[in-house]
């Protein structure tokens, strides 16, 4: 055999890679989902159920936010495997411990039965699920970009996005089939922990698409030239703070859009504005489907006009969104459609090519642990507390301040995508 022969990694199919990368995205958003969901409707009546209405579910959306401090931690940890061991294992891993963290939600006890301790517990899965969450986007992202042919590269990044609104479609899609087959008190009862479980399945599924793939060719290539670092995420700090810092701020309008569009809505239309669950939901869906739609289309734009010029159009329109989001969610159920129907088509045109862009930056080396910590950071700094804090703006002052929340950072995302590299690497 030739040094030629040795370093040929094993090619994958462009049918496989794709499908690894949406599969596991899929299944991550869609155990994420089913805990916003049950953030809203359920765990403020069977795990704070000492509080009274507001502050049970501000307390429950406080455990929601949990994950997002646990991402990057996640992210760097996962980050670190993934640059020096390779981006297959560290993404099987990644889904295990997401989809252990949300079965276990599955069975556990409530206030009722154990008191405090159910809210610690409901927490530490929290925590599980965020650190998975966390090491899974950017390998997903990595999978499909590194295996893109030239000239694609956003296309390829496309489609670990597109398990966001797939995922959302099956995690609203079961609580609408629980709604219809059984009892408000028997979903209360034992019907909100049948999601939970359920995702077993689907990781099952997700790790036998994954474990079939190959590494992908550029860490493979790293490899061979020895280019691997020690400590990626000290190489990062130390040469790419750069990229971090104006990626981390450039995501943050794509997080705050998208919880105020899933969490907050759905809490504010069932508890304000008297929507039942399954009707809400109903209109969410049907939101959904324009996220899907927009992430392709987006895409498709990014790689031929570019991701500077798309990503800052399509944050700019986020921005004058802002401020046509109160008139709209509460003018009746037409309003709410189109602020709904809006908002998601808005977030498939920025989440579209987020993936390809926050991975670009940073060079093979470190990639896996620059990208996640990018858009886990963003995490933070744009999704952990949205729903808390748009529920508190608008129980304090006015709906019209959510809004005015949701243009700020779209000037403060504005910043990053106007000035952070897109060349890959640098």
């Amino acid at each position: 055999m030739t040094v030629a022969q040795a370093v040929v990694p094993k090619k994958n199919s462009a049918r496989r890679v794709l499908a690894a990368s949406m599969i596991g995205t899929t299944i991550e958003f869609f155990d994420f989902y089913i805990y916003a969901t049950a953030a809203v409707i359920v765990f403020p009546h069977l795990f704070f159920p000492a509080s009274d209405g507001n502050s049970a579910l501000l307390q429950s959306l406080a455990t929601f936010a949990i994950a997002f401090f646990a991402r990057p931690i996640g992210g760097a940890l996962f980050g670190h495997f993934g640059d020096k061991v390779g981006r297959k294992a560290t993404l099987v891993a990644a889904l295990m411990t997401m989809g252990i963290s949300t079965v276990a939600i599955g069975f556990l006890p409530t206030y009722e039965s154990i008191g405090v301790w159910a809210a610690l517990l409901l927490a530490l899965c929290r925590l599980g699920q965020g650190l998975g969450l966390g090491g899974e986007w950017g390998g997903a992202v990595l999978l499909a970009t590194e295996n893109a042919p030239e000239g694609k590269r956003t296309w390829y990044g496309m489609f670990p996005q597109l398990g966001a609104p797939v995922g959302f479609i099956l995690a609203t899609g079961i609580f609408l089939i629980l709604a219809e087959l059984l009892t408000e008190e028997q979903f209360m009862s034992f019907g909100w922990r049948i999601p939970f479980i359920a995702s077993a399945l689907l990781v099952g599924v997700g790790l036998f698409i994954r474990l079939k793939i190959a590494e992908t060719p550029e860490f493979q290539k790293a490899i061979d030239k020895a280019e691997r670092v020690e400590v990626p995420v000290a190489t990062l700090f130390k040469k790419h703070k750069a990229s971090l810092f104006l990626g981390t701020i450039g995501a943050v309008a794509t997080f705050v859009l998208f919880y105020l569009m899933t969490v907050f809505s759905l809490g504010w239309g069932t508890r304000a504005l008297g929507y039942s669950r399954e009707q809400f939901l109903i209109l969410q869906m049907v939101g959904v489907i324009f996220f899907g739609l927009t992430i392709p289309l987006a895409a498709l734009l990014s790689d031929k006009y570019g991701m500077r010029p798309v990503m800052i159009i399509v944050t700019v329109l986020i921005g004058l969104y802002g401020f046509i989001m109160a008139p709209l969610f509460l003018s009746g159920t037409v309003g709410v459609l189109a602020f709904l129907v809006i908002g998601f088509g808005l977030m498939g045109l920025t989440y579209g090519p987020i993936g390809a862009a926050l991975a670009e930056p940073f060079p093979t080396s470190v990639r896996y642990t620059g990208a996640s910590l990018t858009f886990n950071l963003a995490g933070i700094l744009g999704a952990s507390v949205a729903p808390y804090i748009a529920t508190w703006l608008a129980t304090h002052y006015s709906f019209d301040y959510v809004g005015y929340y949701m243009s700020a950072a779209a000037v403060v995302s504005l910043i990053g995508f106007a000035f952070i590299s897109f060349k890959r690497g640098e």
